[in-house]
């Protein structure tokens, strides 16, 4: 196991190199190679993985606990309305604390204007490993099963696969822009076409709008932007059609908390924008159907998707154990 990234907090893909991903990703290869070999890989054995959830999980979670379980160490789930912080513990005293008794510490932190501050926060003071569950910017956890399910499909060279990327109308949540938003960071660094739609006003975050095009210019790859659902399934290898906030439907992101009903109002203006079958004729024959999960099943895709030949879903949520496992491999790892 490389030693290269031993300690690193793992906060955004932006902050390793591509060779750096390549590494995470061969490794949860040989991981879930070796779990389906049946073979026993205690590689992190009697390491403990603290785990903050501000928010609810399924997947993260559980590819969380169970991977450091796999990898022989012991994950703590921690609510915080049980921990010190909700009597207003410092995220720095508490990391100084964590940091004192486990390996690694992971955190899922959504709030908008607050995640991405908070987990950085505890960054700063911790001296193990902070892992990025989700947050406001980022989810780099769900980036990486994305680009191993990608190369499970496409192969190594992914240079030039168009990839559609829109929103989709969805009622349960107001979810947040991390997913689309890790996706436009990552996917042109490996040379991908990535085409992002979504109704006026549902803007990603300009700076990390700004970062990809950047990213994409290095790694031979292309972001473009349309207002028009069908434009991101036309031709396309890969479509990921799936909903986030309308934070900038109003005048002030910050304030979309307590805004929500006003931005629900504007996202139930755009019903139509659902991934059905008629939109993935639009794409190549052999393209494959992706989302984050959990998917607003009738209002951002219709059963008969989800459920149909093209869905890679449930092969992109087994991988989120794989890479979690290879995360925690590579920044938990010690010395043997």
């Amino acid at each position: 196991m490389s030693s290269l990234l031993r300690g690193k907090d793992f906060i955004t893909t932006q902050d390793f190199t591509k060779e750096e991903i390549d590494l995470f990703i061969e490794t949860a290869f040989d991981l879930k190679k070796k779990l389906a070999r049946g073979e026993i890989h205690p590689l992190l054995a009697y390491k403990t993985l603290y785990m903050i959830f501000y928010d609810e999980s399924t997947r993260t979670r559980n590819a969380a606990e169970t991977g450091i379980t796999q990898l022989g160490g012991h994950g703590i789930f921690l609510s915080p309305d049980k921990m010190q912080a909700h009597h207003g513990e410092t995220p720095s005293d508490t990391a100084k604390v964590l940091t004192r008794f486990g390996d690694g510490i992971a955190i899922r932190h959504c709030q908008f204007g607050v995640g991405n501050k908070y987990l950085n926060d505890i960054a700063e003071s911790a001296e193990i490993p902070v892992i990025n569950l989700q947050d406001d910017k980022y989810h780099p956890t769900q980036i990486l099963a994305d680009l191993m399910t990608i190369e499970e499909r496409f192969g190594k060279d992914l240079k030039h696969i168009k990839v559609g990327i829109s929103w989709a109308y969805a009622e349960s949540h107001l979810k947040p822009l991390s997913v689309p938003q890790s996706q436009i960071l990552l996917f042109p660094r490996y040379g991908m076409d990535v085409t992002l739609a979504y109704p006026e006003g549902f803007d990603l975050m300009p700076e990390i709008v700004e970062q990809a095009k950047q990213n994409a210019e290095a790694g031979g790859g292309s972001l473009k932007i349309t207002h028009d659902m069908d434009e991101a399934f036309v031709d396309a290898d890969i479509v990921i059609p799936k909903s986030w906030g309308g934070f900038y439907t109003i005048d002030n992101p910050m304030e979309a908390d307590k805004r929500k009903e006003e931005i629900m109002e504007k996202v139930r203006e755009h019903k139509d924008w659902i991934c059905d079958e008629r939109r993935m004729s639009l794409a190549k024959k052999h393209s494959v159907y992706m989302h984050a999960l959990p998917a607003d099943r009738g209002r951002e895709v219709v059963d008969s998707v989800i459920d149909g030949p093209h869905s890679i879903v449930w092969d992109e949520a087994e991988n989120r154990l794989h890479t979690m496992k290879a995360i925690m491999a590579l920044v938990m790892g010690g010395r043997p």
